[in-house]
């Protein structure tokens, strides 16, 4: 391939450039145009992250931080009601449990009085059934004895007129078993 004179200048600057062997951007002449593209490009970047970008940013964090310190404030608050709440419910607890005392404890004492008014009652209604078979015991043996008194004078005034033969009063018959009886 042949190259017209006016594209070997065009191209002799990037042959002699290679024939050289140095890298672009490490070429001494190429220098000055890469800081200036660079620093064009730093100020450029510069302002779009100082205008645009980082304004952004800033106020995310800050919401951000709001948010969570918002965040921290009611749950701080939740866990002073929570401990509130915990509190008013032992509280209450307590006295719930104080008042069953009480309730239990004034229950008893009322079954204590009723049982003992009632221990009362069965006790006098006992003793007075006690008295009354006490009495009815009496009036059963006196009668007994004097059934057996009776019977003894008949059976010893029968007896005698039947062994001895005699007549025998019943009066004397009695007294007879009456001293018997005493003797015995």
């Amino acid at each position: 391939m042949t190259l017209s004179p006016e594209s070997e200048g065009a191209y002799g600057a990037d042959a002699a450039h290679a024939a050289s062997g140095v890298f672009p951007p490490f070429d001494p002449t190429y220098y000055a145009s890469s800081l200036f593209w660079l620093t064009i490009s730093f100020v450029v970047l510069y302002i779009a992250l100082d205008r645009f970008i980082l304004p952004k940013i800033k106020t995310t964090i800050e919401d951000r931080r709001d948010r969570i310190a918002d965040d921290l404030d009611a749950a701080a608050q939740a866990k002073a009601e929570a401990e509130a709440a915990g509190q008013a419910y032992e509280q209450s607890l307590a006295d719930a449990r104080a008042k069953a005392h009480g309730i239990a404890a004034d229950t008893r004492a009322a079954l204590d009085k009723e049982l003992a008014k009632e221990s009362a009652e069965v006790e006098a209604e006992l003793a007075e059934k006690q008295a009354a078979a006490e009495v009815s015991i009496r009036e059963a043996k006196e009668k007994a004895f004097a059934e057996v008194r009776t019977i003894a004078s008949s059976a010893t005034v029968a007896a005698v007129e039947a062994l001895a033969g005699l007549e025998v009063a019943e009066a004397d018959a009695g007294k007879a078993v009456d001293k018997a009886m005493k003797g015995a």
